[in-house]
């Protein structure tokens, strides 16, 4: 951006912001849902508007030629920048010309480190390992492990897939060269949230029969988005208006990161795009059947399959929703199950929750070992919060102490 554009786009956002703000306030209370139970409301509320007060902005700004909406989502997500960390070495790199940052542990060892690849939610179309900072440079300080942030190009400007083949090309460069960094190759984890979560998840289905890498040692997924097939599970309908990540808004950067029409996106979350009998044959694995009923206390209506009217169309147009690229929850048990051991995560109020419990059970159905926690008072997306003080949720540091507990048992 030149000078010029960012002394205009400044002005525009300190003249309109103000009114941009009292505006989504009055926008979040109207919508917004904040259910017993949730953790620090009253901040997440505030978390919330100012979210919510970027669409607006960023709508004006793309008007005036200055800036989009995702141009902000993008900047936001970025967090405040730390200074340097005198117990890190963190160093920008390029693993077969992908983008990452590596974060080593200073302090000599005898032994080989453990090492962490992770991988960054924003579904697909903003984030970035400078938003994780807080919650990775902690990682390698308390596990003495070696952390590798994958910074994959995001879409649409980055077309889908591309972010996951970055992400696999990083991954296999860095296991085909774990000696250059001090690394035991037989304790790589591979993981992400949100988004990065299923990223992570499609990379270690891919790799259980490359015999030409290490096997991977434990995937760690936080709030994963595994499946694009129901959107009317229980948590997406209980959840339907908790902030941050309304179920609608899921519609929105889906259609964003596979680059189609937002306007498609009513018909993708009422189930348009799928075909009877894709829905026949997924349905084993994704059901609100298969969801225990302690999850259904807060209500759940399960959807009539006649009401959904397939649409030939958007099938056409959202059809990658259904292939494992996108929906890795519909792996065969034969891939399944040779998967490592794996960290899930899950949040109460968090429209991805059930994405998250059904692949819990796929995993341990097929024998595979999982350590699942779940956080009753947690809401999506709280990870990136981690580290900033008075600004932070008590759920962040629980979710960070327990990724930590969870590497040092490997």
């Amino acid at each position: 951006m030149s000078f010029g554009r960012f002394v205009a786009s400044a002005l525009v956002t300190v003249c309109i912001y103000p009114a941009l703000f009292l505006v989504s306030t009055v926008t979040h209370f109207a919508q917004a849902v904040l259910p017993p139970g949730i953790d620090q409301p009253l901040k997440l509320r505030l978390f919330h508007i100012i979210f919510i007060s970027l669409f607006p902005l960023g709508a004006i700004g793309k008007k005036l030629g200055l800036f989009s909406v995702l141009d902000l989502l993008r900047l936001v997500a970025n967090g405040f920048p730390l200074s340097p960390d005198a117990s890190l070495l963190i160093q920008n790199q390029q693993f077969d010309e992908v983008p990452v940052r590596v974060y080593q542990p200073k302090k000599t060892t005898t032994g080989k480190r453990k090492a962490f690849v992770f991988i960054h939610g924003g579904s697909g179309v903003f984030g970035s390992p400078e938003g994780y900072e807080r919650l990775l440079r902690h990682i390698a300080k308390e596990c003495g492990m070696v952390v590798v942030a994958v910074r994959y190009g995001l879409g649409p400007e980055n077309p889908y897939p591309n972010q996951y083949v970055e992400c696999l090309r990083a991954l296999v460069y860095f296991m085909k060269n774990v000696a250059d960094y001090h690394v035991d190759s037989s304790h790589i984890i591979v993981g992400g949230d949100s988004c990065g979560a299923n990223f992570a998840t499609r990379l270690c289905q891919l790799l259980v029969d490359r015999k030409d890498l290490p096997k991977i040692h434990a995937q760690m997924l936080l709030y994963p988005a595994l499946q694009g097939m129901d959107f009317n599970l229980p948590s997406y309908q209980q959840n339907s208006q908790v902030p941050i990540l309304f179920r609608q808004v899921v519609g929105h950067y889906i259609c964003l990161y596979l680059n189609k029409n937002t306007s498609l996106a009513n018909d993708v979350l009422e189930g348009c795009h799928v075909p009877e009998h894709i829905r026949l044959k997924y349905q084993k694995w994704v059901n609100g059947d298969l969801i225990s009923e302690e999850f259904k206390v807060r209500g759940y209506k399960p959807q009539d399959p006649k009401i959904c009217k397939f649409k030939p169309k958007v099938y056409e147009e959202m059809k990658q929703l259904l292939e494992l690229t996108f929906s890795p929850l519909f792996a065969e048990d034969a891939v399944i199950c040779q998967l490592p051991q794996t960290y899930i995560l899950t949040c109460e109020f968090d429209v991805l929750r059930d994405d998250g419990l059904l692949y819990k059970k796929r995993l341990e159905d097929n024998g595979v070992s999982v350590k699942w926690v779940h956080l009753a008072n947690g809401f999506h997306a709280v990870a990136v919060c981690f580290g900033y003080g008075n600004l932070s949720f008590p759920t962040a540091d629980q979710i960070a102490e327990s990724v930590v507990e969870f590497v040092k048992s490997l």
